[in-house]
Protein backbone atom coordinates (compact mmCIF):
# COMPACT_ATOMS: atom_id res chain seq x y z
CA UNK A 1 0.00 0.00 0.00
CA UNK A 2 1.18 3.04 -0.73
CA UNK A 3 1.41 6.11 1.63
CA UNK A 4 1.91 9.36 0.43
CA UNK A 5 1.18 11.17 3.72
CA UNK A 6 3.84 8.99 5.66
CA UNK A 7 6.57 11.01 4.31
CA UNK A 8 5.66 14.42 4.82
CA UNK A 9 7.13 16.77 7.37
CA UNK A 10 3.85 17.54 9.62
CA UNK A 11 6.03 19.00 12.64
CA UNK A 12 4.25 22.44 12.29
CA UNK A 13 1.07 20.77 12.33
CA UNK A 14 2.06 18.87 15.10
CA UNK A 15 3.06 21.39 17.22
CA UNK A 16 0.06 24.10 16.53
CA UNK A 17 -2.17 20.82 17.62
CA UNK A 18 -0.18 20.61 21.52
CA UNK A 19 -0.06 24.12 21.83
CA UNK A 20 -4.00 24.20 21.60
CA UNK A 21 -4.52 20.98 22.91
CA UNK A 22 -1.62 20.34 25.30
CA UNK A 23 -1.32 16.81 27.17
CA UNK A 24 -5.00 16.14 25.41
CA UNK A 25 -2.75 15.79 21.79
CA UNK A 26 -1.26 12.56 22.44
CA UNK A 27 2.00 11.58 19.99
CA UNK A 28 4.00 8.74 22.45
CA UNK A 29 4.70 5.68 19.86
CA UNK A 30 2.89 3.35 22.37
CA UNK A 31 -0.40 5.26 22.40
CA UNK A 32 -0.55 5.83 18.61
CA UNK A 33 0.11 1.86 18.10
CA UNK A 34 -3.09 1.30 19.56
CA UNK A 35 -4.65 2.49 16.88
CA UNK A 36 -2.87 0.49 14.24
CA UNK A 37 -5.67 -1.89 14.46
CA UNK A 38 -9.63 -2.30 14.55
CA UNK A 39 -11.37 -5.64 14.71
CA UNK A 40 -10.52 -7.35 10.99
CA UNK A 41 -7.61 -8.73 10.22
CA UNK A 42 -6.23 -5.21 8.56
CA UNK A 43 -3.07 -3.48 9.76
CA UNK A 44 -2.27 -0.20 9.17
CA UNK A 45 0.65 2.23 10.36
CA UNK A 46 0.23 4.48 13.71
CA UNK A 47 -1.38 7.87 13.05
CA UNK A 48 0.95 10.67 14.10
CA UNK A 49 -0.87 11.48 16.60
CA UNK A 50 -4.46 10.84 19.00
CA UNK A 51 -6.66 13.52 20.37
CA UNK A 52 -10.68 12.73 21.83
CA UNK A 53 -12.47 16.17 21.45
CA UNK A 54 -15.13 17.37 23.53
CA UNK A 55 -17.59 19.47 21.39
CA UNK A 56 -18.08 19.90 17.83
CA UNK A 57 -16.26 23.45 18.66
CA UNK A 58 -12.80 21.33 19.13
CA UNK A 59 -13.24 18.99 16.02
CA UNK A 60 -13.67 22.06 13.43
CA UNK A 61 -10.46 23.26 15.14
CA UNK A 62 -8.85 20.77 14.61
CA UNK A 63 -9.80 19.78 10.97
CA UNK A 64 -9.08 23.31 10.41
CA UNK A 65 -5.46 22.86 11.32
CA UNK A 66 -5.24 19.77 9.54
CA UNK A 67 -6.65 21.41 6.50
CA UNK A 68 -3.84 24.07 6.57
CA UNK A 69 -1.03 21.67 6.33
CA UNK A 70 -2.91 19.12 4.51
CA UNK A 71 -2.47 16.11 7.27
CA UNK A 72 -4.82 13.35 7.21
CA UNK A 73 -7.82 12.99 9.54
CA UNK A 74 -8.94 9.85 10.30
CA UNK A 75 -12.58 9.80 12.66
CA UNK A 76 -12.74 6.96 14.61
CA UNK A 77 -15.54 5.12 17.44
CA UNK A 78 -15.21 2.39 18.94
CA UNK A 79 -13.15 0.53 16.48
CA UNK A 80 -15.12 -2.19 15.61
CA UNK A 81 -14.98 -2.12 12.10
CA UNK A 82 -14.37 -5.05 9.89
CA UNK A 83 -12.18 -3.44 6.44
CA UNK A 84 -9.83 -1.22 8.08
CA UNK A 85 -12.26 1.62 7.78
CA UNK A 86 -10.80 3.56 10.80
CA UNK A 87 -7.62 2.90 10.66
CA UNK A 88 -4.79 5.63 9.75
CA UNK A 89 -2.86 3.94 6.73
CA UNK A 90 -1.13 7.28 5.77
CA UNK A 91 -0.84 8.45 9.05
CA UNK A 92 -1.83 11.71 10.60
CA UNK A 93 -4.45 13.01 13.43
CA UNK A 94 -6.89 10.20 14.90
CA UNK A 95 -10.09 12.20 16.09
CA UNK A 96 -11.09 9.57 18.56
CA UNK A 97 -14.79 10.38 19.35
CA UNK A 98 -14.84 8.14 23.09
CA UNK A 99 -15.26 11.47 24.92
CA UNK A 100 -18.14 12.66 22.62
CA UNK A 101 -20.63 10.40 24.28
CA UNK A 102 -23.40 12.68 25.70
CA UNK A 103 -27.53 12.03 25.03
CA UNK A 104 -28.49 15.47 23.79
CA UNK A 105 -32.13 15.06 23.77
CA UNK A 106 -34.77 12.67 23.49
CA UNK A 107 -38.02 13.47 22.10
CA UNK A 108 -40.27 11.42 23.27
CA UNK A 109 -43.45 12.14 20.81
CA UNK A 110 -41.50 12.14 17.98
CA UNK A 111 -39.67 8.91 18.47
CA UNK A 112 -35.96 10.04 18.22
CA UNK A 113 -33.19 10.98 19.77
CA UNK A 114 -30.06 13.45 19.64
CA UNK A 115 -26.53 11.99 20.42
CA UNK A 116 -23.23 12.95 20.21
CA UNK A 117 -21.48 10.27 17.92
CA UNK A 118 -19.34 8.61 20.42
CA UNK A 119 -22.49 7.39 22.22
CA UNK A 120 -22.57 3.43 22.15
CA UNK A 121 -25.59 1.46 21.28
CA UNK A 122 -26.04 -0.18 24.41
CA UNK A 123 -25.40 3.14 26.36
CA UNK A 124 -28.08 4.75 24.38
CA UNK A 125 -30.83 1.89 25.00
CA UNK A 126 -29.61 2.17 29.29
CA UNK A 127 -30.36 5.74 28.44
CA UNK A 128 -34.09 4.38 27.18
CA UNK A 129 -34.52 1.88 29.78
CA UNK A 130 -37.67 3.98 31.51
CA UNK A 131 -38.85 5.38 27.82
CA UNK A 132 -40.58 2.79 26.92
CA UNK A 133 -38.57 3.22 23.82
CA UNK A 134 -35.39 1.76 22.24
CA UNK A 135 -33.13 2.23 19.19
CA UNK A 136 -32.99 -1.32 17.09
CA UNK A 137 -29.92 -1.25 14.98
CA UNK A 138 -27.67 -4.26 16.65
CA UNK A 139 -24.83 -4.71 14.80
CA UNK A 140 -23.45 -7.35 17.52
CA UNK A 141 -20.47 -5.10 18.75
CA UNK A 142 -21.27 -1.93 21.25
CA UNK A 143 -20.05 0.08 18.48
CA UNK A 144 -20.95 3.82 18.47
CA UNK A 145 -23.90 5.72 16.47
CA UNK A 146 -21.11 7.78 14.78
CA UNK A 147 -19.65 4.73 14.12
CA UNK A 148 -22.39 3.27 12.69
CA UNK A 149 -23.85 5.46 10.56
CA UNK A 150 -20.40 5.75 8.83
CA UNK A 151 -20.31 2.84 7.54
CA UNK A 152 -24.25 2.37 7.34
CA UNK A 153 -24.57 -0.37 9.93
CA UNK A 154 -27.27 -2.86 10.30
CA UNK A 155 -27.24 -6.44 12.00
CA UNK A 156 -29.53 -8.71 13.72
CA UNK A 157 -32.82 -6.62 13.76
CA UNK A 158 -31.80 -5.23 10.28
CA UNK A 159 -35.03 -7.44 8.63
CA UNK A 160 -37.73 -5.68 10.02
CA UNK A 161 -36.55 -2.35 11.65
CA UNK A 162 -34.16 -1.42 8.66
CA UNK A 163 -30.30 -0.17 8.74
CA UNK A 164 -28.58 2.92 9.95
CA UNK A 165 -29.44 4.13 6.34
CA UNK A 166 -33.43 3.95 7.24
CA UNK A 167 -33.18 5.51 10.70
CA UNK A 168 -30.53 8.38 10.75
CA UNK A 169 -32.87 11.57 10.84
CA UNK A 170 -30.07 14.10 10.39
CA UNK A 171 -26.10 14.63 10.99
CA UNK A 172 -24.43 17.51 12.17
CA UNK A 173 -21.02 17.41 9.99
CA UNK A 174 -17.47 19.08 10.12
CA UNK A 175 -16.49 19.15 6.45
CA UNK A 176 -13.13 19.20 5.17
CA UNK A 177 -12.32 22.93 5.76
CA UNK A 178 -13.79 22.66 9.03
CA UNK A 179 -17.15 24.73 8.24
CA UNK A 180 -20.30 23.01 10.02
CA UNK A 181 -23.25 21.88 8.55
CA UNK A 182 -26.78 20.69 9.45
CA UNK A 183 -27.84 17.92 6.64
CA UNK A 184 -31.59 18.28 7.08
CA UNK A 185 -34.36 19.07 9.85
CA UNK A 186 -35.92 16.48 12.39
CA UNK A 187 -39.22 16.40 10.04
CA UNK A 188 -40.29 12.97 9.19
CA UNK A 189 -40.04 13.80 5.48
CA UNK A 190 -38.42 16.43 3.01
CA UNK A 191 -38.29 17.16 -0.58
CA UNK A 192 -35.56 20.11 0.03
CA UNK A 193 -32.57 19.74 -1.96
CA UNK A 194 -29.93 17.16 -2.17
CA UNK A 195 -30.39 14.39 0.30
CA UNK A 196 -26.96 14.53 2.16
CA UNK A 197 -28.06 12.92 5.37
CA UNK A 198 -27.99 9.51 2.90
CA UNK A 199 -24.85 10.97 1.18
CA UNK A 200 -22.93 11.13 4.63
CA UNK A 201 -24.33 7.88 6.13
CA UNK A 202 -21.74 5.15 4.51
CA UNK A 203 -19.03 7.48 3.70
CA UNK A 204 -16.97 5.86 6.20
CA UNK A 205 -15.30 9.34 7.39
CA UNK A 206 -14.16 10.36 3.95
CA UNK A 207 -16.68 13.37 3.34
CA UNK A 208 -16.77 14.81 6.77
CA UNK A 209 -16.34 14.34 10.61
CA UNK A 210 -19.96 13.61 12.32
CA UNK A 211 -20.45 15.39 15.63
CA UNK A 212 -24.16 15.06 16.03
CA UNK A 213 -26.99 12.85 14.93
CA UNK A 214 -30.56 12.34 15.14
CA UNK A 215 -31.65 8.83 15.02
CA UNK A 216 -35.23 7.18 15.46
CA UNK A 217 -36.79 5.34 18.09
CA UNK A 218 -39.29 2.86 18.25
CA UNK A 219 -41.77 1.64 21.11
CA UNK A 220 -40.46 -1.38 23.41
CA UNK A 221 -43.00 -4.02 22.18
CA UNK A 222 -45.12 -5.44 24.60
CA UNK A 223 -44.19 -9.00 23.73
CA UNK A 224 -41.02 -10.57 22.84
CA UNK A 225 -40.90 -14.05 21.76
CA UNK A 226 -37.25 -16.08 20.64
CA UNK A 227 -37.11 -19.53 19.45
CA UNK A 228 -34.01 -21.74 17.56
CA UNK A 229 -34.89 -24.42 14.70
CA UNK A 230 -32.86 -26.91 13.26
CA UNK A 231 -32.82 -27.88 9.56
CA UNK A 232 -31.86 -31.04 7.85
CA UNK A 233 -29.96 -28.57 4.95
CA UNK A 234 -29.35 -24.83 4.51
CA UNK A 235 -32.33 -25.09 1.68
CA UNK A 236 -34.84 -25.76 3.87
CA UNK A 237 -33.83 -23.04 6.24
CA UNK A 238 -33.62 -20.40 3.58
CA UNK A 239 -36.86 -21.41 2.25
CA UNK A 240 -38.47 -20.84 5.25
CA UNK A 241 -37.31 -17.53 5.59
CA UNK A 242 -38.44 -16.19 1.91
CA UNK A 243 -41.52 -18.48 2.76
CA UNK A 244 -42.21 -15.79 5.74
CA UNK A 245 -41.57 -12.97 4.06
CA UNK A 246 -43.90 -14.03 1.42
CA UNK A 247 -46.90 -14.32 3.67
CA UNK A 248 -45.69 -10.56 5.22
CA UNK A 249 -44.70 -11.90 8.81
CA UNK A 250 -43.18 -9.34 10.46
CA UNK A 251 -40.32 -11.17 12.07
CA UNK A 252 -38.02 -8.97 13.83
CA UNK A 253 -35.06 -11.00 13.66
CA UNK A 254 -33.54 -14.18 11.85
CA UNK A 255 -30.47 -15.96 11.75
CA UNK A 256 -28.68 -18.60 10.00
CA UNK A 257 -26.11 -20.41 11.82
CA UNK A 258 -24.55 -23.51 9.89
CA UNK A 259 -23.42 -26.64 11.42
CA UNK A 260 -19.71 -26.05 11.84
CA UNK A 261 -21.11 -22.67 13.34
CA UNK A 262 -23.46 -24.13 15.51
CA UNK A 263 -20.61 -26.67 17.16
CA UNK A 264 -18.33 -24.05 17.92
CA UNK A 265 -20.96 -22.14 19.83
CA UNK A 266 -21.63 -25.32 21.68
CA UNK A 267 -18.59 -25.60 23.04
CA UNK A 268 -17.45 -22.11 23.69
CA UNK A 269 -20.91 -20.96 25.29
CA UNK A 270 -22.20 -24.48 26.68
CA UNK A 271 -25.62 -24.35 24.74
CA UNK A 272 -26.88 -27.92 23.70
CA UNK A 273 -28.29 -26.92 20.35
CA UNK A 274 -28.46 -29.77 16.90
CA UNK A 275 -25.40 -29.20 15.39
CA UNK A 276 -27.63 -28.57 12.03
CA UNK A 277 -28.17 -25.62 9.40
CA UNK A 278 -30.29 -23.54 12.93
CA UNK A 279 -32.42 -20.07 12.81
CA UNK A 280 -32.70 -18.42 15.41
CA UNK A 281 -35.80 -16.21 15.60
CA UNK A 282 -37.11 -13.59 17.02
CA UNK A 283 -40.83 -11.76 17.07
CA UNK A 284 -42.20 -8.79 18.33
CA UNK A 285 -45.53 -7.13 18.74
CA UNK A 286 -48.59 -7.63 20.79
CA UNK A 287 -49.32 -10.85 22.80
CA UNK A 288 -51.84 -11.72 20.03
CA UNK A 289 -49.73 -10.77 17.16
CA UNK A 290 -46.82 -12.45 18.39
CA UNK A 291 -49.01 -15.94 18.92
CA UNK A 292 -50.38 -15.47 15.07
CA UNK A 293 -46.74 -14.95 13.66
CA UNK A 294 -45.22 -17.78 16.08
CA UNK A 295 -48.02 -20.78 14.85
CA UNK A 296 -47.52 -19.54 11.24
CA UNK A 297 -43.49 -19.26 11.38
CA UNK A 298 -43.75 -22.88 13.05
CA UNK A 299 -46.59 -24.53 10.33
CA UNK A 300 -43.87 -23.28 7.52
CA UNK A 301 -40.64 -24.61 9.27
CA UNK A 302 -42.17 -27.82 9.34
CA UNK A 303 -43.26 -28.10 5.92
CA UNK A 304 -39.31 -27.11 5.25
CA UNK A 305 -37.56 -29.63 7.25
CA UNK A 306 -37.80 -28.04 10.32
CA UNK A 307 -37.51 -29.25 14.01
CA UNK A 308 -39.05 -28.50 16.45
CA UNK A 309 -39.11 -24.82 18.14
CA UNK A 310 -37.27 -24.70 21.24
CA UNK A 311 -38.70 -21.39 23.14
CA UNK A 312 -36.71 -18.88 24.57
CA UNK A 313 -39.53 -16.99 26.49
CA UNK A 314 -38.42 -15.29 29.68
CA UNK A 315 -35.69 -12.16 29.10
CA UNK A 316 -32.70 -14.12 30.72
CA UNK A 317 -33.21 -17.48 28.18
CA UNK A 318 -33.81 -14.92 25.31
CA UNK A 319 -30.75 -12.94 26.28
CA UNK A 320 -28.61 -16.45 26.39
CA UNK A 321 -29.69 -17.08 23.20
CA UNK A 322 -28.35 -14.10 21.66
CA UNK A 323 -25.39 -13.57 23.50
CA UNK A 324 -24.05 -16.69 22.08
CA UNK A 325 -25.42 -15.54 18.50
CA UNK A 326 -23.25 -12.65 19.31
CA UNK A 327 -20.45 -14.88 20.50
CA UNK A 328 -19.99 -16.38 17.52
CA UNK A 329 -16.79 -14.87 16.39
CA UNK A 330 -14.90 -15.89 19.99
CA UNK A 331 -16.44 -19.71 19.65
CA UNK A 332 -15.17 -19.72 16.15
CA UNK A 333 -11.73 -18.57 17.01
CA UNK A 334 -11.28 -22.29 19.52
CA UNK A 335 -11.51 -23.67 16.29
CA UNK A 336 -8.09 -23.09 14.65
CA UNK A 337 -6.22 -21.83 17.25
CA UNK A 338 -3.15 -19.94 15.55
CA UNK A 339 -5.82 -18.44 13.03
CA UNK A 340 -7.19 -14.88 13.60
CA UNK A 341 -10.36 -14.49 12.18
CA UNK A 342 -11.05 -12.77 8.81
CA UNK A 343 -14.47 -11.43 9.06
CA UNK A 344 -15.96 -10.73 5.55
CA UNK A 345 -19.82 -10.72 3.85
CA UNK A 346 -21.65 -10.32 0.90
CA UNK A 347 -25.38 -9.53 0.02
CA UNK A 348 -27.56 -11.14 -2.17
CA UNK A 349 -31.28 -10.69 -3.04
CA UNK A 350 -33.29 -13.45 -1.12
CA UNK A 351 -34.24 -15.55 -3.87
CA UNK A 352 -30.54 -16.68 -4.53
CA UNK A 353 -28.97 -17.18 -0.97
CA UNK A 354 -29.62 -20.36 -0.42
CA UNK A 355 -27.69 -21.32 -3.92
CA UNK A 356 -25.03 -18.47 -3.13
CA UNK A 357 -24.53 -20.32 0.55
CA UNK A 358 -24.39 -23.49 -0.63
CA UNK A 359 -21.97 -22.66 -3.62
CA UNK A 360 -19.77 -21.17 -0.76
CA UNK A 361 -20.19 -23.80 1.50
CA UNK A 362 -18.61 -26.03 -1.27
CA UNK A 363 -15.80 -24.30 -2.11
CA UNK A 364 -14.80 -24.00 1.42
CA UNK A 365 -15.28 -27.59 2.23
CA UNK A 366 -13.08 -27.85 -1.13
CA UNK A 367 -10.70 -25.57 -0.11
CA UNK A 368 -10.32 -26.93 2.94
CA UNK A 369 -10.01 -23.22 5.03
CA UNK A 370 -12.05 -23.29 8.34
CA UNK A 371 -14.42 -20.73 7.71
CA UNK A 372 -18.25 -20.82 9.97
CA UNK A 373 -21.07 -19.42 8.51
CA UNK A 374 -23.64 -16.90 9.80
CA UNK A 375 -26.13 -14.84 7.91
CA UNK A 376 -28.69 -12.30 8.26
CA UNK A 377 -30.59 -14.01 6.18
CA UNK A 378 -34.17 -11.86 6.34
CA UNK A 379 -32.20 -9.67 3.85
CA UNK A 380 -29.85 -11.76 2.22
CA UNK A 381 -26.83 -11.04 3.77
CA UNK A 382 -24.40 -14.03 4.93
CA UNK A 383 -20.72 -13.70 6.46
CA UNK A 384 -17.74 -15.96 6.71
CA UNK A 385 -15.22 -15.74 9.52
CA UNK A 386 -12.47 -17.32 8.21
CA UNK A 387 -9.95 -18.82 9.98
CA UNK A 388 -6.15 -18.26 8.93
CA UNK A 389 -3.08 -18.22 9.99
CA UNK A 390 -0.94 -15.64 8.41
CA UNK A 391 2.36 -17.11 9.27
CA UNK A 392 1.34 -19.52 6.57
CA UNK A 393 1.33 -18.19 3.04
CA UNK A 394 -0.36 -20.87 1.39
CA UNK A 395 -3.40 -20.90 3.80
CA UNK A 396 -2.98 -17.17 3.57
CA UNK A 397 -3.15 -17.44 -0.30
CA UNK A 398 -6.23 -20.19 -0.05
CA UNK A 399 -8.22 -17.61 2.21
CA UNK A 400 -7.96 -14.96 -0.37
CA UNK A 401 -8.88 -16.85 -3.67
CA UNK A 402 -11.90 -18.26 -1.18
CA UNK A 403 -12.67 -14.27 -0.34
CA UNK A 404 -12.79 -13.21 -4.43
CA UNK A 405 -14.47 -15.94 -5.01
CA UNK A 406 -17.45 -15.47 -2.59
CA UNK A 407 -17.34 -11.99 -3.66
CA UNK A 408 -17.78 -12.83 -7.20
CA UNK A 409 -20.19 -15.36 -7.02
CA UNK A 410 -22.50 -12.59 -4.99
CA UNK A 411 -22.02 -9.90 -7.73
CA UNK A 412 -23.10 -12.39 -10.43
CA UNK A 413 -26.27 -13.02 -8.50
CA UNK A 414 -26.92 -9.02 -8.81
CA UNK A 415 -25.41 -8.86 -5.07
CA UNK A 416 -23.08 -6.59 -3.24
CA UNK A 417 -19.51 -7.60 -2.27
CA UNK A 418 -20.52 -6.31 1.12
CA UNK A 419 -23.87 -6.20 3.03
CA UNK A 420 -22.51 -3.79 6.17
CA UNK A 421 -19.17 -4.02 6.93
CA UNK A 422 -17.87 -1.44 4.24
CA UNK A 423 -15.37 -0.66 1.92
CA UNK A 424 -12.22 0.47 4.15
CA UNK A 425 -9.64 -0.35 2.51
CA UNK A 426 -10.20 -4.20 2.33
CA UNK A 427 -12.75 -3.74 -0.60
CA UNK A 428 -11.68 -1.08 -3.01
CA UNK A 429 -11.08 -3.27 -5.74
CA UNK A 430 -14.23 -5.20 -5.30
CA UNK A 431 -16.07 -1.55 -5.17
CA UNK A 432 -14.76 -1.30 -8.63
CA UNK A 433 -16.36 -4.35 -10.33
CA UNK A 434 -19.32 -3.88 -8.73
CA UNK A 435 -20.21 -0.50 -9.30
CA UNK A 436 -18.29 -0.05 -12.70
CA UNK A 437 -17.95 3.56 -14.41
CA UNK A 438 -20.48 5.12 -11.41
CA UNK A 439 -17.19 4.93 -9.24
CA UNK A 440 -16.36 8.06 -11.05
CA UNK A 441 -19.36 10.25 -10.16
CA UNK A 442 -18.99 8.84 -6.30
CA UNK A 443 -15.02 9.96 -6.77
CA UNK A 444 -16.15 13.76 -8.03
CA UNK A 445 -17.96 14.00 -4.77
CA UNK A 446 -15.39 12.94 -2.77
CA UNK A 447 -12.97 15.80 -5.20
CA UNK A 448 -15.69 18.33 -4.24
CA UNK A 449 -16.40 18.07 -0.59
CA UNK A 450 -12.77 17.28 0.52
CA UNK A 451 -10.21 18.57 -2.56
CA UNK A 452 -6.93 17.63 -0.64
CA UNK A 453 -7.80 14.39 0.53
CA UNK A 454 -7.58 14.67 4.28
CA UNK A 455 -10.52 12.98 5.29
CA UNK A 456 -9.78 9.60 6.03
CA UNK A 457 -7.60 9.04 2.40
CA UNK A 458 -7.14 5.79 1.46
CA UNK A 459 -10.37 4.63 2.35
CA UNK A 460 -13.48 3.33 -0.38
CA UNK A 461 -10.75 4.19 -3.26
CA UNK A 462 -7.47 3.80 -3.56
Amino acid sequence: MNYPHIEQDFSEALSELTAAFGERFVTSESACRLYTRDESFHVSRPPHGVIQPETREEVQEIVRLCARHRMPVVPRGAGTSLEGNCLAVNGGVCIDTASMNRVVAVNHDDFDVVVQPGVTRRQLNRHLKDTGLFFPIDPGADATLGGMASTRASGTNAVRYGSMRENVVNLEVVLADGSLIRTARRACKSAAGYDLTRLMVGSEGTLGVITELTVKLYPVPESIMSASCAFGSVEGAVDTVIAMIQYGIPVARVELLDEQTMSALNSYSRTDFPVAPTLFFEFHGSEQTVREQVELTGEIAGENGGSDFVWARTTEERNRMWRARHDVAYSSKLLHPRGQIWSTDVCVPISRLADCINETRRDIDETGILAPMVGHVGDGNFHLLLLVDHDNPAEVARAEALHGRMVGRALEMDGTCTGEHGIGYGKCDFLKIEHGAAVEPMKLVKQALDPDNILNPGKIFE
